[in-house]
């Protein structure tokens, strides 16, 4: 039966295939369109998966394997191939039927969105603090901090000197000389709270709901920055109805946004902090890359901003495998115990090895299957884009966060398990005030520093990355997590 008119999808949408507008279709076909270059083996097990929904991990992976060769170019042409096929393939549902995405900035007649400006009255924080455990890092105790997570393997050395440098450089945290853009102004991981507290300009993009700005409005008037925010261009407001008029939404307004932010005083930070669930994700997610190359063509002044999340595959330092290869060496007295029998009754699936010993690199797989190949792919465009862009010549700031408690991650019941557990394989799982304070600062570390030319991108992925340990672990991510869950369960927050 055919959807009515009403009921029909709108803005950025999957393509329709056989009059279905299929996820798994576009995941497989955009996997190997991405492999296919470098690795045309590798795409046609892509295209030939019949269960994408479970097999996707070992495609994901394989794209990581085959950007390592060739000096790095391979990575390249990887990203570059499939960006094209998702800008190729998705589509912009409208009222006269679907369009190509290239032509989602085509306009027409479309409404433009005015601007609200909220001047924050609280005090400028002229020092880079960092909140944990119900306290305030700041100075000797955080550099102290940094030290025990570097030992731990909990973030990667080069973060912690980058956040040193920071510390050293405290005029750096006054943003007020760019333009942040959060899009995604509301999210938990997102850098607005931090900005805005030291005295710096971002310019907020979220859904048009209320219960969203009130949040940022408020975080807004007590802080010492500035907040500018879209409305609708034809409305009227007030200071006392703005939450009810703020807003523009990705999906369907993308021309307005793109008009909107073009005419923005800069330069520009493109800060992508979206997130949504399903396969809405991958819409929103091609959305946003959609407005970014509109933008980067439009102005020369654009940079672009990322977190990549740490439940990926990345290349990691040859120390990291040194470290996890200890690890695994030398278990603690339950472990040394246990692991032989867990080891024998799983078949060798159980608490596998992170590394083979003394791989350089070594290929950290992360996957978590209960995110599924929405959340991989969406996650995985990002990363695409600071590749090509960082080629192109752009400023990019792209970093891996930590394993995080954020509202999506702990209405997972299996995933707030894990994070329960994960502390007992030596994973460390943050706050979302402790997470998004943190990138906030290796954020200003990369636009206060002079951009290195590229040369490996998979590699220089590594460099300032907060992983939570899952790089330098004894064990296999996946090898563990049933474990973390088992142990998890019942402590588990939700």
């Amino acid at each position: 039966m055919a959807q009515s008119d009403s009921h029909r999808p709108r803005g950025v949408v999957f393509p329709e295939v056989d009059g279905k507008r299929s996820t798994s279709t576009l995941g497989r076909t955009v996997v190997a369109d991405a492999l296919r270059p470098v690795d045309p083996v590798g795409a046609q097990a892509a295209e030939r998966e019949t269960n994408w929904r479970q097999g996707y991990l070992t495609h994901f992976r394989r794209m990581v394997e085959a950007g390592l060769l060739d000096d790095g170019e391979a990575a390249v042409d990887v990203a570059r191939a499939g960006l094209d096929s998702l800008h190729e393939r998705m589509r912009v549902a409208t009222s006269g039927g679907d369009v190509p995405l290239a032509a989602a900035f085509d306009g027409g007649d479309v409404a433009p969105l005015g601007t609200a400006t909220v001047r924050g009255t609280g005090a400028r924080s002229t020092e880079l603090s960092l909140p944990l455990h119900g306290e305030r890092l700041r100075g000797d105790a955080l550099r102290r901090q940094l030290d025990d997570w570097t030992c731990r393997g909990i973030i990667e050395p080069s973060a912690a000197e980058a956040v040193r440098t920071v510390l050293a450089n405290p005029d750096w945290l006054d943003l007020s000389d760019q333009r942040v853009v959060v899009l995604g102004a509301g999210a938990e991981m997102g850098p607005l709270r931090s900005i805005l507290s030291w005295g710096g300009h971002v310019v907020g993009v979220d859904l048009p709901r209320p219960e969203i700005w009130k949040r940022v409005l408020e975080v807004a008037a007590g802080s010492a920055g500035t907040l500018h925010l879209p409305v609708a261009g034809d409305a009227a407001w007030s200071a006392g109805d703005l939450a009810a008029r703020a807003g523009a939404d990705l999906l369907h307004g993308l021309p307005a946004i793109a008009d909107w932010l073009t005419a923005t005083d800069g330069p520009l930070v493109l800060g992508n902090y979206v997130y949504a669930d399903g396969a809405t994700n991958v819409r929103v997610s091609t959305a946003v890359d959609a407005l970014s190359v509109e933008l980067m063509a439009r102005r020369p002044d654009v940079a672009l901003a990322f977190l990549a999340t740490p439940t990926d595959v990345f290349a990691v330092p040859g120390d990291a495998v040194e470290q996890s290869t200890r690890s695994y060496r030398g278990p603690s007295t339950p472990m040394r115990l246990v692991r032989p029998a867990l080891r024998t009754v799983s078949g060798g699936r159980l608490l596998r090895r992170n590394y083979a010993p003394g791989t350089d690199p070594g290929l950290n797989d992360s996957l978590v299957p209960q995110q599924g190949p929405n959340y991989a792919l969406a996650k995985r465009l990002q990363r695409w884009r600071a590749t090509v862009a960082r080629r192109d010549g752009r400023t990019v700031s792209l970093n891996v966060a930590p394993p995080t408690r954020t509202r999506s991650v702990v209405k997972n019941r299996a995933l707030a398990s894990a994070y329960a557990g994960a502390h007992r394989f030596g994973i460390e799982v943050f706050e979302p005030a402790t997470s998004n304070t943190l990138m906030a600062a290796l954020l200003v570390h990369d636009l206060r520093t002079a951009p290195q030319p590229p040369t490996t991108p998979w590699r220089e992925e590594a460099q300032g990355a907060v992983h939570g340990g899952l790089w330098r672990t004894a064990y296999d991510p996946r090898s563990a997590l049933g474990i973390a869950v088992v142990l998890g369960l019942g402590s588990a927050r939700t």
